[in-house]
């Protein structure tokens, strides 16, 4: 019986402890804590991470944010697991709050005043819809006057976007003059 996975395992039998240990965590689990579970350098776990995000556990995603993981149900398996549950179907965020969400999304961390500079509105009630749903979430504080409120995505955030990590997201694009 394998009782310290540690260097001597293959990168697919890692894979399997690292999926077992993210399937039992309660919560996120940053990648130091994982690298000290299975006992192994946190560059052979970026190594065991990419093998999973290419090949991953079927119905199942590796989701990263900043430096934690968490396994996920694939985007695929979204409708299938709504069912399931009784979950009613997600309901669409107002153009107002989608707006909000890619600000804080490709900014992060961002203040409100922030947010509403590049909207060029108010965006309270927006970033109020995404802190009740949990797609963003308070990060900390900005050093400044007022000391404002750093907002940043939540892992939900990613899922509600069908997304593994902030780097799926699509580059900006800039207007062409």
């Amino acid at each position: 019986m394998l009782l310290h996975p540690g260097e001597g395992t293959d990168d697919a039998a890692l894979a399997g402890h690292l999926v077992a240990v993210l399937f039992a965590a309660a919560s996120p689990l940053s990648l130091s804590d994982a690298a000290r579970i299975l006992d192994i350098p946190q560059q052979r776990l970026e190594e065991v991470c990419d093998l999973l995000e290419r090949q991953p556990p079927t119905g199942l995603a590796l989701q990263r944010l900043g430096d934690r993981l968490q396994l996920t149900t694939a985007p695929a398996s979204g409708p299938v697991i709504e069912r399931f549950l009784g979950a009613p179907p997600a309901v669409r965020l107002s153009r107002a709050a989608l707006e909000a969400l890619a600000v804080i999304a490709y900014r992060q961390p961002v203040t409100r005043g922030e947010i509403d500079a590049v909207r060029g509105v108010n965006s309270d009630s927006a970033v109020a819809t995404l802190l009740a749903r949990n797609l963003v979430a308070e990060v900390g504080r900005r050093d400044t006057i007022g000391r404002p409120a750093l907002l940043a995505p939540t892992p939900d955030c990613l899922h509600y976007l069908g997304l593994r990590s902030l780097a799926e997201l699509p580059p900006l694009s800039t207007p062409e003059r």
